[in-house]
């Protein structure tokens, strides 16, 4: 026990100076830079060193001798267990700066490019409630908090939904208020919660893999419309009609109630078959009077108002004027090329999941659209030049990678394809930055514009135009 404590000191009065780009607040102490989460800067703490590095330390605050100035009042009573809205201690006009900072400090540093002034941030229009998708995890071993593990009280009920304890898998948080979804994503979650409880059936036991309820997603639009869909382990029709009825009647506004039969060893549902119980298999968002269709494994962005203005600076700064042809690299369900085409005489999207194309297809015959066409596939193997020979070059090519960036291939067949401009839009501007030095032998940097999409978490997205010079 002594060699570990030497190991992983109490750094006693460490004063917080900044915010790093992961989000965790740092310090300095001998030159070494210490990572503290849920700090602020200007807080004076001591630090319980959980990591230690040749270059840097991780820890935990244990006792805070001074708050800084800048903090603001947790609105979240599961804040600092929760893994979700980790900046809810800094005022959001104070995150939207360290955002703007971060995507700056990314495209100068591993970009090295030459750049023009950056907008300033685009801040979410909502604060709180701003998602239209959560996924919760059934847990029959929930996280305790200190006040019941500190009770002389035997606990009976370790139920509990909500979400897994940042770095445990095994650990889920019962969530009594969140935050983040409109009504009635609450009402509904703790129904199910409750209901489940009052007849004795088993949430799921994450480590031995048994019970009857796993997980359940709840989508809700800006149109008023809500999708529950219930996962479940083990197949019980009973059961499963005794919830859904249950459910049904104290929200009959529900547009879909769904569910699976997930046995599998993971989470993840994208490889089963949902069931409709009742209602539509899908729920309509709306977006400048077009209509996109989600279903139970659609991806929408989780911030529909928000993903509104993200498209407008992507439509902006494509610059169309309905004569050109646009490729839409990674476009999910087609919501970026649906939104622009009616400004672009053809566009082509392109995505590597064939469920998502499907969802595209579906969402250009729902409006009207006869210009777009969509091709399922890995990027870098059908964006060919056979492909340009076939459908036309490219005049603007919108890109919108997944976090790991567009892979070196499919930068060098945008550099041969020479597009007249290339809009990127991005969910880290790490990745981005390096794009943009691989296409800067060929594009300039013309305009730069962070978007908040996440508030009170580190994530922000950022929208780049590069002109060929």
């Amino acid at each position: 026990m002594g060699r570990s404590r030497r190991n992983k000191p109490l750094l006693e009065r460490l004063v917080i100076s900044d915010i790093a780009a992961e989000g965790k607040a740092l310090g300095k102490i001998n030159d070494i830079v210490v990572f503290v989460p849920l700090a602020a800067p200007g807080d004076i703490v001591d630090v319980q060193v959980t990591k230690k590095r040749k270059k840097y330390f991780e820890g935990r605050p244990v006792r805070f001798h001074h708050l800084s100035e800048m903090r603001s009042e947790p609105f979240c009573q599961h804040f600092g267990t929760c893994g979700g809205c980790k900046w809810q201690h800094i005022p959001y006009e104070e995150q939207l700066k360290f955002k703007q900072r971060e995507v700056w400090n990314n495209l100068l540093r591993i970009g090295k490019v030459e750049l023009p002034e950056i907008s300033p941030i685009l801040a979410s229009p909502q604060e709180q409630y701003y998602r239209n998708k959560l996924e919760f995890t059934f847990s029959n071993k929930r996280w305790l908090t200190t006040e019941e593990m500190e009770s002389d009280q035997v606990i009976e009920n370790k139920n509990g939904l909500g979400f897994h304890i940042p770095g445990m898998f095994d650990k889920v948080i019962d969530i009594e208020e969140c935050h983040l979804q409109p009504h009635p994503s609450n009402a509904i979650r703790l129904a199910v919660r409750n209901f489940a409880i009052e007849n004795n059936w088993p949430f799921f036991d994450l480590k031995a893999q048994e019970g009857l309820l796993r997980t359940m997603i709840i989508r809700t639009s800006t149109t008023g419309e809500t999708m529950v869909i219930v996962a479940f382990y083990e197949d019980d029709e009973e059961k499963r009609q005794m919830l859904f009825e249950h459910l049904s009647k104290q929200f009959p506004e529900v547009t879909s109630w769904m569910y699976v039969i997930n046995g599998k060893a993971n989470d993840t549902i994208t490889d089963l078959e949902v069931q409709l119980y009742s209602g539509r298999d899908h729920i309509f968002e709306e977006m400048e009077g077009l209509r996109f269709k989600i279903g139970p494994k659609s991806f929408y962005q989780t911030n529909s108002r928000q993903a509104y203005n993200l498209y407008k600076v992507a439509r902006d700064f494509a610059g169309l004027t309905g004569q050109e042809t646009v490729y839409d690299l990674y476009t999910g369900t087609g919501t970026i090329a649906n939104f622009v085409a009616h400004k672009a005489k053809k566009v082509v999207g392109i995505e590597y999941v064939p469920e998502a194309i499907e969802d595209a297809q579906e969402n250009s015959r729902i409006n009207d659209i006869s210009n777009t066409l969509f091709l399922a596939g890995d990027m870098k193997n059908i964006l060919t030049h056979d492909l340009f020979e076939k459908e036309g070059y490219p005049d603007v090519i919108i890109t919108d990678p997944p976090r790991a960036g567009m892979h070196e291939d499919v930068v060098k067949t945008i550099l041969n394809a020479a597009p007249e401009r290339i809009v990127y839009v991005s969910c880290n501007s790490a990745t981005q930055a390096r794009d943009i030095n691989l296409l800067d032998v060929r594009y300039k940097v013309m305009a730069i514009q962070p978007v908040d999409m996440f508030p009170h978490t580190h994530h922000v997205e950022n929208v780049v135009l590069l002109a060929r010079r």
